[in-house]
């Protein structure tokens, strides 16, 4: 493997040995900081860094580095931390491009990602991995990727636009900068020796690369099973005890803080009551969107995060630094201040703030004085990956009808309960009328029509059910964003606005809509496969924010209500979901009926 666009270490060690040396003098040297050692756990005070070639020469006083074209930085009164590592994420719940992104998280001190493209995979497989990996290999931003496991996430109970099978993980897993498999979501695949997912982690195990995790069950033998066959990590840790078991089992916890879900005030219990070994504990982001990384920040929000729920500083700090590096086995060039490491620092002038003030990677600054100081090249998409909403026809108020079998005034039906700031869903029921052999919604009690529809393939096919817990009064919502499959999503109170909201995503090339009484009242185009926008954060932002507000207008004040509404789609996180096929219950992988009998 190698790292783009710097320099390996072979070839610049002795320019290093040199610089250390004081035999040549070094490009950069930062002087006077407050040193944090993810090493030792110090803060190490009036200390020095010297950078040549990019990487890391020497750290103490380092005033025999300095020579006439050394630039130096003052740090005094700043902290100098290595620069933040993030173990799980999706670009493209960002809505941002891979570029755009760099530029957001860049600016909060995140310096490398590991991200996992399945949702791009889902609707244009190795392509669309291969695309945004690519793009992300251009930016001073280190991209890294781990290669998507679970495409379709579900082998019968959804239809996404393409698929990958062992032959194409192999293919991935030898490109520059490919660590690992991606989220090996079919955890009961993996456990009952499904030959496709074990195939694809005998491979990664193979090519001495990395199997990443996502196991949200309580199930202690499976956890096992899964472990056993050879996944290190998880990211759908959602309590304390949870926690503790996988770290006593010698699972990597990954600790989430995303838009919507925030697990660090329960599963950091870990740390701060239980006092685990820290070593082989991350903090991750998994999905943000515009609005956290504006107003909160990227991963410093999660270092701030935990460190409010009593984690110290420094510990925290190793959580997205050195424990990530260790985990993709990048040690040697990521995650500390030490020397023959990549010069990937942020300057921070508090530690509870976490905000940085100065952003250098490969020892050349990127951000300082709140602005970018490098340019970004552009990347364009195929304009096939940007017209990838393909539906049958248009659609009409008829199709968001769902037919009784039942001959009565009422009937009872399964629904879909959704949990504010949690990935998971609850099993419900409700008695629903009936009028004219329709199955009606009920705001009263908060059960509303959704749908799901095939977008890839223009098959027509359009599956019905009901959701509980988005207190929608009024009007429709819709997204293309419907992890993993991607289908087109359509909820709401009226048929027609149902229709409307359908059809006006389609015309716009895919994203997210509100509309009330055949008006659109906010919409977010994404026309990179459905899922991101080519447009800059501060757009995105703009859109997103009047989105949020177009969801209130309508009667939902969750938080981060379309993230919530974009998961209803997936399968493989209990209880129940929708898919293009029909409602699917995630507790027995099986469709079952909307309408009990």
């Amino acid at each position: 493997m190698t790292l783009n666009n710097i320099n390996k270490l072979t070839e610049v060690s002795r320019t290093l040995a040199k610089v250390a040396m004081g035999e040549a003098c070094a490009d950069v040297v930062i002087q006077n900081g407050t040193l944090v050692n993810v090493y030792s756990g110090e803060l190490l005070e009036n200390m020095d860094v010297a950078i040549a070639a990019g990487r890391i020469a020497y750290v103490g006083k380092a005033d025999h580095t300095i020579g006439e074209h050394t630039i130096v930085i003052n740090a005094a009164g700043k902290y100098i931390t290595p620069g933040f590592l993030d173990g799980h994420m999706h670009v493209e719940s960002t809505m941002l491009s891979v570029t755009e992104f760099a530029k957001a998280a860049l600016a909060k001190g995140t310096t490398g990602i590991f991200m996992d493209p399945h949702e791009i995979a889902n609707v244009f497989g190795a392509e669309g991995v291969r695309l945004m990996h690519e793009e992300g290999q251009q930016l001073p931003l280190k991209v890294f990727t781990t290669f998507p496991s679970c495409v379709p996430a579900t082998n019968d109970l959804e239809d996404a636009g393409a698929s990958l099978d062992v032959k194409d993980i192999k293919e991935g897993l030898t490109w520059d900068n490919v660590v690992g498999l991606g989220e090996v979501m079919n955890f009961p695949g993996v456990v009952y020796g499904d030959p496709k997912m074990c195939g694809e982690i005998e491979e990664t195990i193979k090519a001495g690369k990395t199997v990443t995790g996502h196991f949200p069950s309580d199930d202690d033998r499976m956890l096992q099973a899964y472990i056993a066959s050879g996944v290190t990590s998880d990211h759908e840790t959602v309590t304390r005890e949870q926690g503790l078991h996988k770290v006593r089992m010698g699972m990597h916890l990954m600790i989430r803080e995303g838009s919507a879900w925030h697990d660090v005030k329960e599963v950091i219990k870990v740390v701060t009551e239980d006092k685990a070994n820290t070593d082989n504990i991350s903090l991750v982001t998994d999905d943000v969107n515009p609005q956290t990384l504006v107003e909160q920040g990227h991963l410093n929000h999660v270092v701030r995060r935990a460190i409010e729920e009593g984690v110290q500083p420094v510990t925290a700090i190793q959580m997205v630094t050195l424990n990530v590096a260790r985990y993709f086995k990048l040690e040697q060039d990521l995650g500390s201040i030490t020397p023959g490491k990549c010069a990937d620092l942020l300057l921070i002038d508090d530690l509870r703030k976490m905000e940085p003030s100065t952003v250098i990677t490969d020892g050349q600054v990127v951000y300082e004085n709140g602005r970018l100081s490098v340019d970004f090249p552009r990347f364009v998409y195929p304009e096939h990956i940007r017209k990838s909403i393909h539906v049958k026809r248009e659609l009409t108020a008829e199709d968001f009808k769902l037919a009784s079998r039942s001959n009565q005034s009422t009937t009872q039906v399964n629904v879909i309960n959704i949990i504010e700031n949690s990935a998971r869903t609850e099993r419900g029921t409700a008695t629903l009328a009936v009028e004219q052999g329709i199955i009606q919604p009920d705001a009263a009690q908060d059960v509303i029509r959704l749908a799901c529809i095939e977008r890839h393939r223009g098959t027509g096919q359009i599956s019905l059910g009901f959701a509980h817990g988005f207190q929608v009064k009024s009007g429709a919502v819709a997204s293309t964003v419907a992890h993993d499959s991607h289908n087109l999503l359509v909820m709401g109170i009226d048929e027609q606005d149902m229709a409307f909201a359908a059809n006006e995503l389609v015309k716009i090339g895919g994203g997210m809509i509100v509309v009330e009484n055949g008006q659109v009242l906010a919409q977010v185009p994404m026309t990179i496969a459905g899922l991101m926008s080519e447009k800059s954060l501060s757009e995105v932002f703009t859109e997103v924010v009047e989105l949020e507000q177009a969801w209130k207008q309508i009667g939902c004040l969750l938080n981060a209500p379309f993230m919530t509404f974009s998961l209803i789609a997936l399968p493989v996180i209990p209880e129940i979901r929708i898919s293009n096929r029909g409602l699917v219950d995630v507790t027995q992988f099986k469709l079952i009926d909307v309408e009990i009998t």
